[in-house]
């Protein structure tokens, strides 16, 4: 399967019920589209090296909007990537830039539930500077199709008794945004992506890709607002 087929099985899908990732109600709450590619000039190289610095831009930026998360990403060229080396390439054009998620920004603590049933695929700590931090991937089987769900950020605490083969039901409350000492020293906030072929790996997966690799990596990695289903109600900063 790649995205265009997933994207085709879900519209079929008429009565597929999709619980909410984070507590949301764009009747009751603000969202803010965040921005982080080279247009948004705030964002300095000093800013994005500072993790307290990042934390405090990000929460600011929530603030003034009045906005409960933050949130974008998907197929995103970023430029916050520089600020570690896990992202860096050979050369300039194999670095990883390219986003593959979507991320919600928020503070720490905050629950995340699984959208559909599905099982503990793996987990990990990917504790380098930068990475994914405290990781849960679940296995979804669902009405034909088999995908993936990677949560990324989290806090330590969500990993700590998680077992492989654990069953996680459709709105359960699995997870939480963790704080930058465990989430590889970021701002916090969730990384949630959707990956059809998990092509061997456990406990990791490439959130962010080279230019190059690019649609390799969005054929099987598709929009992860297909579930979410948020990015419509998000305001553009001012």
């Amino acid at each position: 399967m790649d995205s265009n087929s997933f994207y085709f099985w879900l519209n079929q899908q008429t009565n597929l019920a999709i619980e909410p990732v984070v507590d949301f109600n764009p009747q009751r709450d603000k969202l803010l589209a965040l921005d982080f590619t080279e247009q948004n000039k705030a964002l300095t190289s000093a800013l994005i090296a500072d993790t307290n610095l990042f934390s405090a831009y990000i929460q600011q930026q929530l603030n003034e909007a009045d906005a409960l998360y933050g949130i974008g990403g998907y197929n995103e060229h970023r430029t916050v990537y520089a600020r570690s080396r896990v992202f860096d390439g050979v050369s300039e054009t194999d670095a990883r830039c390219i986003h593959l998620g979507v991320d919600i920004w928020g503070k720490a603590r905050t629950p995340v539930a699984a959208p559909l049933d599905g099982t503990v695929h793996s987990f990990a700590f990917n504790e380098a500077y930068g990475d994914y931090g405290a990781t849960i991937l679940l296995a979804h089987q669902i009405n034909g199709a088999a995908f993936h769900t990677l949560y990324g950020h989290l806090s330590l605490a969500d990993i700590a008794n998680l077992k492989e083969g654990d069953f996680i039901a459709a709105g359960k409350v699995f997870a939480h945004f963790g704080e930058p000492a465990e989430n590889g020293q970021w701002p916090p906030h969730l990384h949630f992506q959707i990956i059809l072929n998990m092509q061997g790996k456990k406990g990791d997966y490439p959130g962010v890709c080279s230019i190059a690799e690019r649609e390799n990596y969005l054929q099987n990695c598709p929009d992860p607002d297909a579930f979410l289903n948020m990015i419509q109600w998000a305001q553009p900063a001012l």
